[in-house]
């Protein structure tokens, strides 16, 4: 499923396609999106593919086409504070770019079949913390990921206001998926080839829209023994934060935003501009002859004679020297700062809580 837009050069590229075809269509979005490269979620060794609008599987490790990512984003309708459910999380990028918009005081859950693809979820996590360069632009909630089926979820599990299930329900399953719901909620999956949003208005009634056509996987149903118990999924607690991490929110919010208002964190590049080629001409002098006043007189002309196309890549290529040789001072590049860390590193604080507070970045 994909190829609604054509293939991106680069993450931002890739964004601004799926923003004129309409796939994108809330700056929320946006910037989730931007935030985080789709390419480090692909295994080495095929990250080429990663900024094509198609769905990518290795193994187990699976993909969804950026076009459907950007529609089951619009569609959860994502506000601060919410609380989120992800079934069939993956390789956590859906998880982690919900968790850029819904905020440290939301709630960000996951559940993924296979333990492997977990872990791999759970690297890349730690790896977008400690390494990626939009963090610290952001509140973020963090996701939390468990390994198990997500249609043996326990019936005394909490509520979510939003959820999505990134395989394919069939129709006998779509009022499982429903009680995971809070009135109010909403609930986005491809059901029966159609990814579906689902809000519930009450206690048993329910409004449901098609978005678009879909071809999912389905859902896995556990296979059960003669006499063997199902592995029932418990979902992580929903627990208040600690005062300790409360305090680092705090700061880093005050910092933020005093950072903020010296100036946003940009990078300014000044590029020399290209300089237009033309064919190269030469002056010559030619005779003409004309009546002037009844007498035919011979007069004298300048103009330019283009020269040979030899003669003209020749000069190119010694204008493309003087170009390579050419002071290039009058460039100005301005490193982009990270004026949230600078400011953590300028308080009295122990090393080690400056370190926490940074979130253990390196950078």
């Amino acid at each position: 499923m994909g190829g609604a837009v054509s293939v991106g050069e680069d993450n931002d590229d890739l964004i601004d396609k799926l923003k004129e075809a309409h796939y994108i269509r809330s700056e929320t979005v946006e910037q989730a999106f931007r935030a985080i490269d789709r390419a480090d979620y692909y295994v080495e060794g095929y990250k080429e593919n990663a900024y094509k609008d198609m769905a990518w599987k290795h193994g187990h490790i699976h993909l969804s086409a950026p076009c459907i990512y950007s529609e089951v984003m619009e569609a959860l309708q994502l506000q601060p504070g919410l609380s989120f459910l992800n079934l069939g999380s993956g390789t956590g990028y859906l998880s982690t770019m919900v968790g850029l918009i819904i905020g440290p005081c939301g709630v960000n859950h996951g559940v993924e079949l296979h333990e492997e693809v977990v872990d791999y979820a759970r690297e890349r996590l730690e790896d977008f913390i400690k390494n990626s360069d939009t963090f610290d632009k952001f509140e973020f909630c963090e996701p939390v990921f468990v390994v198990g089926n997500c249609l043996e979820i326990s019936t005394d599990s909490h509520q979510y206001d939003r959820v999505y299930c990134g395989a394919g329900v069939k129709k006998f399953q779509e009022n499982y998926m429903k009680v995971l719901l809070k009135i109010g909620g909403i609930l986005v999956m491809p059901l029966e080839d159609q990814l579906t949003q689902i809000t519930r208005t009450g206690q048993a009634t329910w409004e449901k829209k098609n978005i678009l056509e879909v071809s999912f996987a389905p859902l896995v149903q556990q296979n059960k023994a003669d006499g063997q118990k199902s592995d029932v999924v418990c979902l992580p607690p929903v627990a208040v934060r600690s005062l300790q991490d409360l305090s680092r929110l705090c700061i880093r919010r005050t910092l933020r935003n005093l950072a903020n208002g010296d100036g946003p964190e940009k990078e300014v590049v000044q590029r020399i501009p290209q300089k237009r080629k033309r064919g190269n001409c030469r002056q010559r002098c030619i005779n003409t002859y004309g009546f002037v006043e009844n007498q035919f007189i011979r007069q004298v002309v300048d103009c330019e004679e283009v020269e040979s196309p030899e003669e003209d890549l020749k000069k190119e290529e010694e204008e493309d020297e003087d170009e390579e040789d050419r002071d290039i001072s009058d460039v100005k590049i301005v490193k982009q700062v990270n004026m949230l860390r600078d400011q953590i590193m300028s308080l009295p604080l122990p090393l080690s809580l400056k370190a926490y507070v940074l979130h253990y970045r390196e950078k």
